[in-house]
């Protein structure tokens, strides 16, 4: 991923430091270090894993719950084909005035 950061100036000092240091480029320096300290934000052992509570959604039965998006895409298009045509009526309209 390409993009653009803005470093504070002894964070940039750290960075050209450690690239002299170890004559590796910008970039190889800059993934080590946020690979680093990331690794060290994991979840430590000493904390609980975090836990879903389950519930029961009320969904009537015949509902396949795993096709939710399916039915979201189909309104989704039976309403831009409804706006389409409302859009295209109403041009013609003003065509005829």
């Amino acid at each position: 991923m390409r993009t653009t950061v803005t470093l504070d100036p002894d964070v940039e000092q750290l960075v050209v430091d450690a690239m002299q240091r170890f004559r590796q480029s910008f970039k190889e320096v800059l993934n080590q270090a946020i690979r680093k300290g990331l690794s060290d934000l994991a979840a430590s052992p000493d904390e609980p894993p975090f836990v879903v509570s389950a519930r029961p959604m009320g969904m009537l039965a015949g509902v396949d719950i795993g096709r939710l998006n399916q039915v979201a895409d189909e309104l989704e298009a039976d309403t831009f084909i409804k706006l389409s045509r409302e859009l295209e009526a109403k041009k013609r309209e003003e065509q005829k005035k």
